[in-house]
């Protein structure tokens, strides 16, 4: 995503020391073209039925983009269907997901009318067929079902075995299929996976949809029309240089040989794959240390601002943008949180730097900003959307003392 002109670092067509006069570092920049260029090219392969994970990067602008790009959205909790609803998603476009809905939530979602809650247990089932009982409606549901199947992705991101918390294991469909034949205010349309994230194994894939196949068989031979199944996401991103290109249209071969004589609506909710090589984090280098042979560079963003290293392991691709120094030596990179864990890589060959210098962290556009935090009383990071040589700050964090006046004192204190 990152080029060089006269050897000056570009995003699209801005230069990112431009990006570092109007914005203090740590921030994360987006490419607009990156995530047009890739939803694009997803719903060429996959068809129309594409429902962003929204979990994966909620800012509003980048909302407002992907429902501009004709695509749906898919939803786990009510605060990100708020953010679908106020990004202007069409509600017949939003999917509502999620392991632990409230009655609230529920009712909520009821109310403006979704296109589809997919419910995670039998208990939410008899909850949400006596609120729409209540209401004197009839609901349109979906059920999530656990495959079991492996992804062999992290175990922090596995969703699919029948360990995993997510979905009604597939072995209980009889149990799904007498509980829905006696609700008398739903009406159940869809059923939807999601095995991980991650998921670079092509068979995997094609055991999920061979699962979710049979399943809609059996639901179809007892008399419940299923027009819709939803097969999930998780599409592999490299994050590594080394790694193989994940080939979507592999994707597309399994799907046609497997559901090649059937005439329900098909879909994906791919979220991190649709963003997530979009996104870089941009950090200036704080200080320069030696500590026991290690020489480290500890930079202005940490674990508040990326946690996935210190919380999944996850390897993110770091680059100077320095390329002055003809010496190289190798470097770990380290964040300013007091935790030991906060290490964004080790072992990194870099020209070497200078107290001040740029780096770049690549593929940060999933998962990022929204799982920062204000840890160790520091600010979330700012975020750009850049569109070819326009640029524009979508999201300008509270000044920490905002945050400290939110905390409210007892009068006992």
């Amino acid at each position: 995503m990152l080029t060089y002109k006269n050897n000056n670092p570009y995003i699209e067509g801005t230069s990112l020391y431009d990006l570092v006069k109007v914005c203090e570092t740590p921030f994360y920049a987006y490419s607009q073209k990156k995530i047009v260029d890739q939803v694009n090219k997803t719903k060429q392969i996959l068809g129309k039925n594409i429902f962003y994970s929204i979990k994966s990067n909620s800012n509003q602008a980048i909302l407002k983009l992907m429902n501009s790009l004709d695509i749906g959205a898919d939803v786990v909790s009510i605060g990100e269907l708020k953010r679908a609803l106020e990004a202007g998603f069409d509600p017949n476009k939003i999917i509502f997901e999620g392991v632990g809905k409230s009655k609230q939530d529920l009712l909520y979602a009821m109310h403006k009318n979704i296109r589809l809650i997919n419910t995670e247990s039998l208990e939410e089932i008899k909850l949400l067929d006596s609120l729409a009982n209540d209401k004197n409606k009839i609901v349109d549901i979906g059920v999530r079902l656990n495959p079991d199947i492996d992804g062999e992705t992290l175990s922090k991101i596995s969703t699919g075995k029948k360990t995993d918390k997510f979905g009604i294991e597939i072995n209980n469909l009889d149990k799904i299929i007498e509980l829905v034949k006696s609700c008398k205010s739903l009406n159940l349309i869809g059923i939807s996976c999601h095995i991980g994230s991650q998921i670079s194994k092509i068979e995997a894939y094609k055991n999920t949809f061979n699962q979710m196949k049979k399943a809609a068989d059996k639901f179809m031979q007892s008399g419940i029309k299923i027009k819709h199944i939803d097969l999930g996401g998780g599409f592999h991103v490299k994050y590594k240089d080394s790694d193989p290109e994940f080939n979507i249209e592999m994707i597309k071969e399994e799907l046609d040989n497997c559901f090649a004589q059937t005439n329900y609506e098909l879909s994906f909710e791919p979220g991190r794959y649709l963003i997530a090589e979009a996104g870089v984090i941009v950090t200036s280098i704080i200080t320069i240390k030696n500590n026991g042979g290690v020489n480290y560079l500890i930079v202005d963003a940490g674990m508040n601002t990326l946690i996935r290293p210190a919380m999944y392991g996850a390897h993110h691709e770091i680059l100077a943008i320095n390329l002055k120094s003809e010496e190289s030596l190798e470097y770990s990179i380290a964040g300013p949180i007091c935790e030991s864990s906060d290490i964004f890589s080790k072992n990194v060959k870099l020209a070497k730097q200078e107290i001040g210098n740029l780096l770049v962290i690549k593929n940060t556009g999933a998962y990022g900003k929204v799982m920062s935090s204000n840890y160790n009383s520091r600010p979330l990071p700012s975020e750009i959307l850049v569109n070819k040589d326009n640029y524009a700050i979508i999201y300008s964090p509270e000044k920490i003392e905002e945050t400290i006046e939110a905390d409210v004192i007892p009068s006992w204190l």
